[in-house]
């Protein structure tokens, strides 16, 4: 399948969800996150729920941040440029909607893409590979593409992986997990 087919069938997937089920899956997901080696870090990055996308509803990944005593890092995205500005999640941040629906912060303290040490990275689907397919804006391969190295990338799926891999570009990140409300995946 194409980027486009694939973009297309996962939309369609996600969008027969119920929000409970949303909600349930998004749990189990969040409870396979506790198995995997990541909880020795301090800058987490988790992208906002995007409700009218019915994404993985992430405030359950952020409540366990929050109860570890973790740094929260969340973005906000230019259009223009496609480059994501990171800010710190504190109990004074107030977000807001974009004119895309995404939930940002007005403003707040910055981090420097050097300091984020884990991403929680939305996804529509990813492969066996580690391969993964996004909205096609290229957001999150920039913001990788910058991060460390070292820096653990896990995304984020109602699904479980395609078998068959992924048309990818040079440009493309790889994940490092992939976590299904089933299984983690190790790439």
């Amino acid at each position: 399948m194409t980027k486009a087919e694939l973009r297309k069938k996962y939309k369609a997937l996600r969008a027969e969800l119920s929000p409970q089920q949303r909600d349930d899956l998004s749990l189990n997901i969040a409870n396979q996150l506790l198995k995997l080696p990541i909880w020795n870090f301090e800058y987490y990055h988790v992208f906002l729920t995007i409700e009218t996308l019915n994404e993985v509803n992430t405030i359950y990944i952020l409540n366990i941040l929050a109860g570890k005593d973790k740094h929260i890092i969340v973005s906000k995205s230019n259009f223009e440029s496609g480059a994501m500005t990171h800010y710190l999640l504190t109990d004074n941040t107030v977000l807001k909607n974009s004119a895309f629906n995404i939930p940002e912060p007005l403003d707040g303290i910055q981090i420097p893409v050097s300091s984020i040490q884990v991403v929680f990275v939305p996804l529509l689907a990813f492969d066996t590979s580690g391969n993964r397919i996004g909205y096609g804006k290229g957001f999150y391969d920039k913001f990788l593409a910058n991060c460390s190295s070292e820096t653990i990338k896990i995304g984020l799926s109602f699904f479980e992986p395609e078998a068959e891999d992924i048309p990818v570009f040079d440009s493309d990140i790889k994940l490092d997990y992939g976590v299904t409300p089933q299984s983690n995946y190790s790439f």
